[in-house]
């Protein structure tokens, strides 16, 4: 069973990577975009409050978080391991992650993370903007607070799994198929 933390700042790929890697391996895609989503589709009070975050360009509080991982966890018993696309996003989260999962006699496999330089996300982010009709997709002040979240609160869950001798840094750069392979490599090798 994989169990992989797809990594990396806005606009590094992950969605790409992880529609490729879900088919490749048979996961399951956990994103807290889209249990966000799907908490704002259904109007829940923790749509609400994920909404008012997301559209501020914030976090969204680690309670609110780790529920809805949870519950996605639990609601998924057959399955060849989980994608983490997006979560964990702080320490906390991360070490809550390494909590759930061993409930279940599970862990993380590895932390896959795509290096992409700032200047590259925000033209990727913008681009998205276009077709994506997410607010914080297209206005360059809330771009700019994604990437400096990213990189003062995000960026040290990288140190907790390097620490486990869980890291793995790829390029994010280049043509999406030459990623994807670096990736596979990797995951090949777990």
């Amino acid at each position: 069973m994989y169990n992989i933390v797809l990594f990396g700042p806005p606009g590094a790929g992950k969605g790409t990577q992880s529609e490729k890697l879900i088919e490749k391996y048979s996961l399951t895609h956990l994103s807290t975009g889209d249990l966000f989503r799907k908490h704002l589709g259904e109007g829940t009070e923790l749509g609400k409050l994920a909404k008012k975050y997301m559209n501020e360009g914030r976090l969204v509080p680690d309670e609110v978080v780790i529920g809805m991982v949870e519950d996605k966890i639990n609601e998924s018993t057959n399955t060849n391991g989980f994608i983490f696309d997006g979560f964990p996003r702080t320490t906390a989260q991360a070490e809550a992650l390494d909590k759930m999962l061993s409930k279940h006699n599970l862990q993380i496999s590895g932390m896959i993370a795509l290096d992409v330089p700032e200047e590259v996300l925000r033209l990727r982010i913008k681009e998205r903007g276009k077709t994506s009709n997410r607010a914080d997709d297209q206005d360059d002040e809330k771009i700019n607070t994604r990437i400096k979240v990213y990189l003062d609160e995000t960026l040290p869950v990288a140190d907790y799994y390097d620490a486990q001798g869980k890291l793995q840094k790829i390029n994010g750069v280049g043509e999406i198929d030459k990623i994807f392979s670096d990736i596979t490599a990797v995951i090949d090798s777990y």
